[in-house]
């Protein structure tokens, strides 16, 4: 008999449905989803746009190359430029983060052809060939994976940014809060550092917003805060509420060209029924504004609880820091007080909810929050 390949460490917990901000196993006990099964969830579970957009797409055709014309494509595009801030960007779709990433560096080197990379400390930008080369974790990197070309600099060091970004540069690639790294959020300074030094020396700046992108901060995009411009900007994770979708958007300033790029099953009929789904829930229930205040009343609330050592994020990317390894206490939100939280390293409790989480949900996590803290810190 085959068995699945094990690489991932899973809890004894299998959901079985799901709605809104809710999941429920296969005994019927329901569990606050507060993670969004890594920053996927983006307009709730089982929304019923969502569903019968995608049911209604499904019954009508599901996939054809794109050696053809696909309208949903466009739809996408045009609704994603609009909603974003950036309707003069063009837009490639492809099926993941990974992906997004690997496309956009591959553009960025078509463009000037350079092969230098510019990474940071901490960062993830996914698992094949060059983004996992451009990732700050040596144990994922396999021996194949040429990374001779990468060099990492300080995160949010300015300096080291204005030296190390010279005209040998392809690309500089960055989070704009890193997710996995920590919740660290790029500052200000940092961000048009690197937007200036990028412009004096012919370097493309890629902005990696596969998960502090779509909404998740309060702006569409994580880097709108500091009033930069990227010249790519890759998508996934929340750009398809659970459908595997992935996509860059590209600067004008990029010229395309037939065989440039290309994929199968990026953009597909489904793919894009559930990014335009997304999409149109997000404008019409104004969750991006939701992100941001439910986003500020956690902030608060978690402030008022204390006993953390930091607190970092912005909207519904939210990073908890304690001094003590936070295992335990993951363990005792999930299966003592049914909820769904995600780690970033040992000590820092990571969340990443639904855009459309409520106050009620947020005041059952900050109760949670406060007892579990209080035992701690006994």
């Amino acid at each position: 008999m085959s068995h699945l390949f094990d690489v991932y460490p899973i809890y004894d917990i299998e959901p079985v449905k799901a709605e809104g901000s809710y999941l429920w196993d296969q005994h019927g006990t329901k569990y606050l989803d507060l993670y969004g099964g890594h920053a996927v969830i983006s307009v709730g579970h089982c929304h019923p746009y969502y569903v019968d957009k995608l049911t209604k797409q499904l019954n009508a055709i599901s996939f054809y190359s794109n050696s053809v014309k696909i309208s949903i494509q466009e739809e996408l595009a045009e609704k994603l430029g609009e909603l974003s801030g950036y309707p003069d960007y063009k837009l490639f779709l492809c099926n993941s983060g990974a992906e997004a990433n690997e496309n956009a560096l591959k553009l960025a080197s078509f463009h000037n052809g350079r092969t230098k990379v510019i990474s940071f400390t901490k960062s993830f930008h996914g698992r094949t060939a060059g983004a996992v080369a451009a990732t700050d974790n040596p144990s994922i990197v396999a021996p194949v994976n040429y990374k001779e070309h990468v060099t990492f600099l300080p995160f949010n060091d300015v300096e080291a940014a204005a030296e190390g970004i010279t005209d040998e540069v392809c690309a500089v690639i960055v989070e704009g809060i890193q997710g996995v790294g920590g919740i660290n959020v790029c500052t200000d300074e940092f961000l048009q550092t690197l937007r200036r030094k990028c412009d004096e020396t012919g370097a493309i700046l890629i902005l990696d917003s596969v998960q502090c992108g779509y909404g998740r901060t309060g702006k569409f995009f994580s880097h709108q805060f500091s009033g930069v411009e990227p010249d790519i900007m890759s998508m996934a994770k929340g750009m398809g509420n659970g459908f595997p979708i992935g996509g860059i958007l590209i600067s004008p300033k990029f010229k395309a060209s037939y065989g440039l790029l290309g994929t199968t099953f990026g953009g597909n009929h489904l793919a894009c029924a559930a990014g335009v789904a997304v999409l149109d829930i997000m404008k019409e229930e104004n969750l991006i504004a939701n992100a941001a205040e439910i986003g500020d009343y956690l902030f608060e609330g978690i402030k008022a609880i204390g006993g953390y050592k930091e607190l970092r994020g912005r909207g519904l990317m939210i990073g908890i820091e304690y001094d003590f390894p936070v295992k335990d206490l993951r363990n005792k939100l999930l299966f003592e007080h049914k909820m769904f939280t995600g780690v970033a390293g040992a000590n820092t409790i990571r969340l990443l909810p639904s855009l459309a989480l409520g106050k009620t949900e947020a005041d059952l996590f900050l109760e949670a929050l406060k007892k579990e803290v209080s035992v701690a810190a006994e």
